[in-house]
């Protein structure tokens, strides 16, 4: 269901029109005010975002975030006008002083639109292509959910059945991203997105010619989308009726997503800046805006216009989402009435809860056993997807090493796909050799919400993420990464594949919380504080696990606080003592540390030994729990990891020392390579002599 007008044609007043010069004009005065942004695109896709918000999407200005609406990314976030004007328009709250003060300090109109930040602002766009690897993600999402809540419904006969809507431009289809989730979606036949090509020809360093020459419509009908083109009306704006008629055509196909390319004109009808590269990015200046509003019949005496009828038209689209927020809930109480225990599930997973003792799930591995911390990864996983069912993922073509099939019997594919596991609501996704995408769409599914979605790749992989991740740490989503092979430990597949900067690149990410537990228990009761924090502190969380088998320690609660004494400091005769020297390590070098403390104490030198599974929790502590764990009277202290130091001077001071690896490594087994790089018990105890003799101990 969408909100329609009275009939299958398409009503289109002389108040609409008015509206869509309205956002023009407000675009030019809002970029002219502040004296910088992006006017042309906003400009020139005025009329198809008001078609959308006005005609199309079902959506309810009075609550941003009903379950039933419809989504709407506008990928190239440059163009936050385009948005954010309608927003004013249909009542999301925006008035005409949030337009006044664009790209101003504590406005609520950045730059670009951020979400969290700006109500009816589904995701944070800019960096391009990712918007529409959002809008994939947020398509997987509905269909997954759809799976949760009402998999027998008939196709379109579900409350859980909307459209994903997505404007994009020439830039997002030519950043990478864009092409590998665009091919997911089309492999996935996502027939709830459907996206707007915006075909301008225009990018910051002039005609497109410079960059691009290839059919993008050809391009994505290989990928599998239906895909049409709608033509300029002849005074070279849009053609709004065949613009309307084309999204009905796509909202119909429900067995593809669905690409209309438009050929726009920049900055239409600017007499002079139309079709310019330097609409694209700057103001158009006093005398153009004054030219253009002539054109379109404003006073150019007048800024920022208010036309009272105008805004009463436009904001009459509330009434038609109440009403058909009204419809929707009677198909959903509907629902509720015949599904009582799915109703049940679905208030629980929309309120974030977790299923009553889910930990008890959490398994707790044998002392004394040397397990991989990806394997208990692995084990953990399929312990919990037999209580949490919004919780899916896969990985990027890597399953088997990074232990992250959590139902092998259920894929997350359509169903005429030929595996024989293939399922439309599956749980283990299938995202392809794909990180870029993968950690795009990711964010779109938790953006999309009511489903908890991981994914994995070897650590060294997370640099084809990182534009992702850094999104989703500044959106502070609850996403996971299980990223294994995560040192030198790898061993044979040498330099290439063995990560050594990345732990501390990626610790560097402000609200991203870099996991790296030391063992089977860690990685348990890690995973379990991750899942805890889905709804408590949102936030995106990476997973940096073992190839190789570790030792498992005797499990406690201590890595859910980030660090923690795993051993205390003992004397010669296995007395309780106060350390001399503290040993800090994370993940597989915590065995390191455990080897150094006993040479050590055997020599009488009492050593602690912390845990730090993650650095970010543990500095959410308070000061005495963290001054208890690392005390600071204790200056000799040594930290021990397998990749470069840069991250742990703030923990060992001037007297300690640092046993980490400056270099890249190099092919061989992982136990050669750690004694030829000198990551050895014996070169820790040697530091923490240093550190000692340094301390003046």
């Amino acid at each position: 269901m969408s909100i329609k007008p009275t009939t299958t044609e398409l009503e289109w007043t002389e108040l609409d029109q008015r509206a869509v010069d309205t956002a023009r004009v407000l675009a030019m005065d809002s970029v002219q005010k502040v004296g910088n942004g992006h006017p042309g695109t906003a400009m020139s896709l005025a009329p198809a975002a008001y078609l959308l918000f006005q005609k199309l999407m079902r959506h309810d200005p009075s609550d941003a975030g009903w379950t039933g609406r419809d989504r709407f990314v506008l990928s190239p976030g440059h163009s936050s006008l385009t948005l954010y004007i309608q927003l004013y328009l249909a009542g999301y709250g925006l008035e005409l002083d949030d337009l006044k003060a664009f790209r101003t300090w504590g406005s609520k109109t950045p730059g670009h639109p951020e979400f969290g930040h700006t109500t009816g602002v589904e995701t944070t766009t800019g960096p391009l292509g990712q918007g529409i690897a959002n809008a994939v993600g947020m398509a997987m999402a509905a269909r997954y959910e759809r799976g949760l809540f009402d998999p027998e419904a008939p196709e379109g006969g579900s409350p859980f059945d909307h459209t994903v809507w997505a404007i994009v431009s020439d830039g997002d289809l030519e950043e990478g991203v864009s092409a590998e989730a665009s091919s997911l979606a089309g492999h996935q036949k996502l027939g709830n997105l459907i996206a707007l090509y915006d075909d301008n020809h225009i990018s910051i360093e002039g005609d497109t010619a410079t960059a691009l020459s290839e059919d993008v419509l050809q391009r994505y009908e290989a990928y599998g989308w239906h895909v049409q083109r709608v033509d300029q009306a002849p005074n070279g704006d849009f053609d709004v009726q065949a613009l309307y008629a084309a999204f009905r055509a796509a909202k119909a196909e429900t067995g593809r997503p669905s690409m209309i390319a438009a050929r726009t004109i920049i900055a239409w009808p600017a007499p002079n800046a139309q079709n310019t590269e330097a609409s694209h990015g700057s103001a158009l200046g006093a005398e153009e805006v004054a030219a253009t509003k002539r054109v379109l019949g404003f006073d150019p005496e007048v800024h920022f216009p208010e036309d009272a009828e105008v805004l009463a038209h436009a904001r009459a689209v509330a009434d038609r989402g109440r009403e058909a927020r009204a419809a929707w809930d009677k198909r959903m109480q509907d629902w509720r009435n015949a599904n009582p225990e799915r109703a049940a599930e679905f208030d629980r997973i929309s309120a974030g809860e977790l299923p009553e003792g889910w930990e008890r799930k959490l398994p707790v591995f044998e002392p004394g056993k040397d397990v991989a911390t990806r394997k208990a990864s692995g084990e953990v996983l399929k312990e919990l997807g037999q209580i949490i069912p919004e919780l899916w993922g896969g990985s990027a073509d890597l399953a088997g090493s990074n232990n992250t099939t959590i139902d092998a019997t259920s894929s997350f594919l359509p169903a005429d796909n030929p595996l024989p596991e293939a399922n439309p609501y599956g749980r283990t996704v299938h995202f392809g050799i794909r990180e870029h995408a993968m950690g795009s769409t990711m964010n779109g599914i938790a953006l999309h919400g009511n489903t908890r979605i991981y994914g994995g790749t070897f650590l060294v992989f997370s640099d084809y993420m990182r534009p992702a991740v850094r999104l989703a740490a500044l959106m502070e989503l609850p996403v996971t990464y299980v990223w294994t092979h995560d040192s030198i430990g790898l061993g044979e597949d040498g330099p290439t594949h063995q990560p050594v900067e990345h732990l501390a690149a990626l610790r560097a990410i402000p609200g991203l919380n870099m996991v790296r537990p030391a063992d089977a228990n860690e990685t348990s009761a890690v995973w379990g504080e991750i899942i805890r924090r889905h709804t408590a502190k949102p936030a995106p969380h990476g997973l940096a696990l073992t190839r190789q088998n570790v030792p498992t320690y005797a499990a406690n609660g201590g890595a859910a606080k980030g660090g923690y004494v795993l051993f205390e400091a003992e004397d010669a005769d296995g007395k309780a003592a106060d350390p001399r020297v503290v040993l800090i390590a994370t993940g597989s070098e915590v065995q390191l540390a455990v080897g150094a403390r006993e040479r050590l104490q055997a020599s009488g030198v009492p050593a602690r030994v912390v845990s730090m599974p993650c650095v970010e929790w543990f500095e959410e502590q308070d000061q005495g729990y963290r001054d208890s764990v690392l005390p600071p009277a204790v200056r000799a202290r040594v930290a021990v990891e397998a990749g470069i130091g840069l991250s742990w001077h703030r923990y060992t001071g001037e007297a300690g020392r640092i046993v980490s690896l400056e270099h890249f490594g190099a092919s061989a087994d992982y136990k050669v390579l750690y004694r030829e790089f000198g990551l050895t018990a014996e070169a820790v105890e040697a530091a923490a002599r240093e550190s000692l003799e340094a301390a003046g101990r």
